[in-house]
């Protein structure tokens, strides 16, 4: 038997056993529900198909995890059959309580038949996969019997062909080997001539290079010669350029110096005059309110020195700090 009948008839078995408790719980649930509810208070009367529902569901967990452990060879214990054989007692005495309390003995035999049936289907259906899980295996150890004889035969074979194949090999090396040999022997021949011819030629090549390497130390003399005449006239004629900077420096500042020491002098004057009596004229009253502003003294007292309006004064002072501040506005963006 192979394993595509093997697979149909565990799926018949599997189909003919859910059918069986399929119509077992049915019949069941349909049997059991009015007794129950003669057996239940007023209320609760709705909870009668749960008592059947669960001794059923408990009979499916059976069906189902028997048939998964008897598909992987394994075994639960004696726990699954306790739970088997209660179920299906518990199913068959919950059918046949209501005629067996009205004593008909028809009536228990006719509902003994769906829970008899389904004892009887799932401990059958138990062996047979037991039955057909041990086939399986026997079956799949014979194959692995025959796929390791033929591997067996494969490898002895394949050894034999690679025996056959390195000694070809061996042979055509040793072939290889020879003519290697004599081919080497020719071409240490020919490379002794060769580094002979290469010895002569570098010799000439050194002499060469040696000229030439003195040639371009005697250039390399001469260009470092002319170099550090540059150097050193451009040395020089920084230090020149340097000493003409640092005197035209010292010479702006010794002129600035006198320029501030005259106008400090003008500006003292002009301040030590005192109080105006009366309104200056134009070009002095400007130089005493310059004066005042580089002194930093108030719009009043530029004013007291002049004789002139606030206004007048407070304009001019405004016009010499935009004045002072444009320079320094122009250094900041340069």
């Amino acid at each position: 038997m192979n394993s595509v009948q093997i697979r149909s008839a565990e799926r018949a078995l599997s189909v003919g056993t859910w059918l069986i408790v399929g119509g077992a719980m049915l019949f069941s649930i349909l049997t059991v529900t009015p007794l129950m509810e003669k057996h239940t208070p007023e209320g609760w009367k709705w909870t009668a198909p749960i008592l059947p529902l669960v001794v059923d569901a408990a009979v499916v967990i059976v069906v189902r995890l028997d048939a998964v452990l008897a598909r992987l060879g394994g075994h639960g214990g004696k726990w699954p059959v306790v739970l088997r054989w209660m179920t299906g007692c518990m199913t068959l005495a919950l059918n046949v309580a209501d005629s067996a309390l009205k004593k008909e003995l028809v009536g228990v035999a006719v509902h003994a038949v769906a829970p008899l049936l389904l004892i009887v289907t799932a401990e059958t259906g138990l062996a047979y996969r037991h039955a057909i899980t041990a086939a399986q295996l026997a079956q799949e150890a014979g194959r692995k019997a025959e796929q390791a004889e033929r591997e067996r035969a494969a490898a002895e074979r394949r050894e034999a062909e690679e025996r056959r194949a390195r000694e070809e090999r061996e042979h055509a090396a040793q072939l290889v080997r020879e003519q290697r040999e004599h081919e080497a022997l020719l071409a240490r021949e020919q490379t002794e001539r060769e580094q002979a011819a290469r010895c002569e030629e570098r010799e000439r090549a050194e002499a060469r290079e040696r000229a030439e390497r003195e040639a371009g130390e005697r250039r390399e003399r001469e260009r470092e010669q002319q170099l550090a005449e540059r150097e050193r006239l451009d040395r020089e004629a920084a230090q020149r350029r340097a000493a003409a900077s640092r005197e035209r420096e010292q010479r702006e500042h010794r002129e600035h110096a006198e320029r501030q020491e005259r106008a400090a002098r003008e500006r003292a004057a002009l301040l030590g005059e005192g109080p105006a009596k009366k309104k200056l004229d134009d070009e002095l009253a400007l130089a005493k309110v310059r004066a005042a502003f580089e002194a930093g003294l108030s719009v009043r007292a530029a004013v007291d020195l002049t004789g002139w309006s606030i206004g007048w004064v407070n304009a001019r002072y405004q016009e010499m700090r935009e004045h002072s501040a444009s320079p320094a506005l122009e250094g900041a963006s340069q």
